[in-house]
């Protein structure tokens, strides 16, 4: 049986995990680029490192508390395509999923 409380701390400490992370991104991106333009370039390639970044982190964001509202209406742990329940091995795994792994396949990316 899922222990509902330990994935509730689970998911409220990852979302403040990546609340930090969106932050830390956001404030690297908008720090001015150097003039010289060997060192822009350089600059501008780290920047698409970090918007993957946070595009990532983002969607990843917004599972987290979509598992989160799933657990305040209770219906965490069960699969939102077929009504199954969610092993417990594989929400220790990926504590946000909504998809059991039947109905996992291809529509995961986080």
């Amino acid at each position: 049986m899922v222990d509902i409380a330990k994935s509730e701390k689970r998911l409220k400490k990852r979302l403040e995990e990546l609340r930090r992370r969106l932050e830390e991104v956001g404030e690297v991106l908008a720090r001015p680029h150097d003039k010289d333009w060997e060192e822009d370039a350089v600059e501008h390639e780290q920047d698409e490192v970090l918007e993957d970044i946070e595009e990532m982190s983002m969607k990843e964001l917004r599972a987290v508390e979509a598992a989160l509202g799933r657990i305040k209406i209770r219906t965490y742990g069960i699969c939102v395509s077929c009504g199954a329940d969610i092993s417990e091995d594989r929400l220790d795994l990926i504590p946000h999923t909504p998809f059991c792994k039947d109905c996992a396949p291809g529509r995961e990316t986080v």
